[in-house]
Formats: structure tokens, C-alpha cells, sequence
């Protein structure tokens, strides 16, 4: 395929994506996925950000995508890491990431496999043939992942919940499936119903002795199509280790760095926080649910992150920037903030991140 139909079949998967899972949503949505009562974030229909911002309208949506200004990306973007094949598990407080792509990271800690928003399908899509398709095979092969204990889905956006790659990792490893309010309605058909346990915000779960999953909000939203708008809620999580914290964010926007500041009182130190730090361009869009790299920087700061995992980015095509513009944007943000670029890495499919113990 040349490069014009291919940025053709790009911009119409683009929109495939944002708005044409409205066929398979649409019987669900009627139903809506969640009924529960209402509270400071559910209105006892749609979920909300707390003194927060709505997404945009399909009004807006269309002026983005007819508006012109996307950088090219190349058809393929391969990674210079190799395949990685990750230890069978990770004992004690040692604590290592292995970066699959886009927001799907195997996190190793305390004997448990943790798998983050995995992704191993072609496209980012309710579609085979359309929409935001890999510029680099996953990092890690299914064959070579190890056993995973525990798969986290921060909400129901393509790029984050793929039913496909659930559906195979339930079956290989009957492994729990941990996501928001609502998301149940998507998953559980594919997966079953005892494999998916679902959390609302301020909500914690027993992992294994001395671990606990926390659900926590972040600023961002929910859809599969065009009928199903903020009907799943959508979360961070933060694990709470002998090692230490992990928190781990799929999408959000900076929101004032509230939540930042919120997990960081809420909970303390943190060791790891995976954070996104790309897709946000343009700005007039993007702002309020994905927030760029120098805001990424000082969510780091906001929520006293030793180290950072950074995801989101050089994977599937999904806004304006160019495919490493995010990481020449975070070097910059890191210099300017004086953080040391090591301690923010930029992860690469395959790329392996041994975390630093945590310091007092």
C-alpha cells in the first residue's frame, strides 16, 4: 500500500476507532454497563471527573481529524531493543518492567506477574482492516510472556482494552482481570464472569500477602463508540508492595496535577509511577485527557515519583505528533525541571527496566 492510501485508511481507522464501535456497543449501551447509586463521580448514569472537563463533542472530533497539521510517521518504527523474554517471576523487592507497547508493561515484583492494559492485537480498532495499526510488533512475544497472575485495564478505549488479547490470556492462564465500573459489561463475555473483578475509586483489593491493589481516579473518560460515552468508568491503580509503590496510569489528563498531589498524600512514597507522555497534540483537543510531556514532568514531581516508566507513545498513530517528538519534548522538560534523564525512561518495545530499590 503507498504511503497516500495508507494515510487515507489511517484518518478513516482514526475515526473508526473514536466513533464506529458504536454497532457493537450499541445493545450494550442501551442497557448502560453500570447501574449503581450515585455518587461523587457517577450521576447514576454517566461517570464524571469531579470539578472536571467533559470530553469534546463529535463536532470537535470532526474539526480535529478535517483540520489538517498530523505529522507523517513512518509505516514501521521498529524498536532497537530485541524480543525480550522476561524472567518466569521476580521474588522479593526487586521489581522489573518489561515494556510490550503503547500502555502494556508486564510488571515483576514480589513473586506476581502484572499486566498492564495489554494490547497484542494488529490494530488499536473494532476493526480488522481499519484503524491506528502497530509501527512495531509487541516487545514481548505471547509465547515468551510468562504466567500472568493478574491483568490490569484502566478503561475500555481500543488502544487500552482489547478483548482479543484478553480472551488469550484467559485462556492460557486463567488469570483475574481488574478494571473499573461498568467495564465487566465488555469483558466478561469473552473472558467469563469469574475471571473479572471490577473496582471503583478509593477501592482496594488483596493481590497476595503484603500486596494491595488501590483504584484511584485520574482525569480522562470512556467509550467504545458513539452510545456509550462515560458509561464504564475509567481509573489509575496504585500497588502497594514491600517494595514499594507502583502506580500505574493508562491515560489522564493534567488536570491541575490534582490527582498527582492526591495519590502522593494519599499514599506516600511512590518507587514507579507508569505514566503517559504522548498523544496529545493538538493541544485545543487533547489538553484535558491526555496530558503532554512537560506535564507528565511535573506529575512526576506532583506525586513524588522516584523513578517513572513513560508509555503512551511510538506505537499506534493515534493525534498529530510525530512519532519521537515525545521524546525529544520530555528530554527538554526533564532538563528544564533538573531531573535526571535516567530516572525517567522513555520505554521501547522490549526495552527491560530494573528499578532502583526505593531510598528512605
Amino acid at each position: 500500500m503507498n504511503r497516500r492510501k495508507f494515510l487515507k485508511w489511517s484518518s478513516i481507522g482514526a475515526l473508526a476507532t473514536l466513533a464506529g464501535g458504536v454497532f457493537a456497543s450499541r445493545s450494550l449501551a442501551a442497557g448502560r454497563y453500570y447501574d449503581g447509586p450515585v455518587s461523587d463521580h457517577f450521576d447514576g448514569t454517566y461517570f464524571f471527573n469531579p470539578n472536571g472537563e467533559e470530553p469534546n463533542s463529535f463536532f470537535e472530533l470532526m474539526r480535529w481529524q478535517l483540520g489538517g497539521g498530523r505529522a507523517a510517521w513512518p509505516l514501521d518504527w521498529p524498536s532497537p531493543f530485541p524480543f525480550a523474554v522476561p524472567e518466569p517471576r521476580v521474588d522479593g523487592n526487586r521489581l522489573v518492567v518489561t515494556m510490550a507497547g503503547h500502555a502494556a508493561l508486564l510488571i515483576q515484583t514480589a513473586g506476581l506477574n502484572i499486566l498492564t492494559d495489554p494490547v497484542w492485537s494488529d490494530r488499536a480498532s473494532p476493526f480488522t482492516f481499519a484503524g491506528p495499526k502497530r509501527a512495531n510488533p509487541p516487545g514481548i512475544k505471547l509465547a515468551d510472556l510468562p504466567k500472568i497472575d493478574v491483568v490490569l485495564v484502566t478503561h475500555n478505549h481500543y488502544d487500552h482494552l482489547d478483548l482479543a488479547t484478553l480472551k488469550t490470556l484467559a485462556a492460557r492462564d486463567g488469570c483475574r482481570i481488574v478494571t473499573p465500573l461498568g467495564n465487566d459489561r465488555i469483558i466478561a463475555p469473552a473472558v467469563g464472569e469469574a475471571l473479572v473483578t471490577t473496582m471503583d475509586w478509593g477501592g482496594n483489593l488483596a493481590l497476595a500477602d503484603g500486596v494491595t491493589l488501590h483504584c484511584e481516579p485520574c482525569h480522562h473518560w470512556s467509550a467504545r463508540g458513539l452510545g456509550d460515552r462515560r458509561m464504564a468508568l475509567w481509573s489509575a491503580f496504585l500497588i502497594e508492595t514491600p517494595g514499594g509503590n507502583i502506580y500505574h496510569i493508562g491515560d489522564t489528563g493534567f488536570h491541575q496535577g490534582i490527582n498527582y498531589r492526591a495519590i502522593r498524600e494519599k499514599h506516600g512514597a511512590i518507587r514507579l509511577a507508569n505514566l503517559p507522555f504522548g498523544a496529545y497534540e493538538p493541544r485545543w483537543f487533547m489538553r484535558p485527557q491526555h496530558q503532554n510531556p512537560d506535564e507528565a514532568v511535573q506529575g512526576m514531581v506532583a506525586s513524588g515519583a522516584a523513578y517513572v516508566a513513560g508509555h503512551h507513545w511510538g506505537t499506534f498513530r493515534l493525534t498529530n505528533e510525530g512519532v519521537d517528538e515525545p521524546l525529544s519534548a520530555l528530554e527538554s522538560a526533564l532538563d528544564a525541571a533538573g531531573i535526571a534523564r535516567e530516572r525517567f525512561r522513555a520505554l521501547r518495545p522490549g526495552e527491560v527496566f530494573e528499578v532502583p530499590a526505593a531510598t528512605a
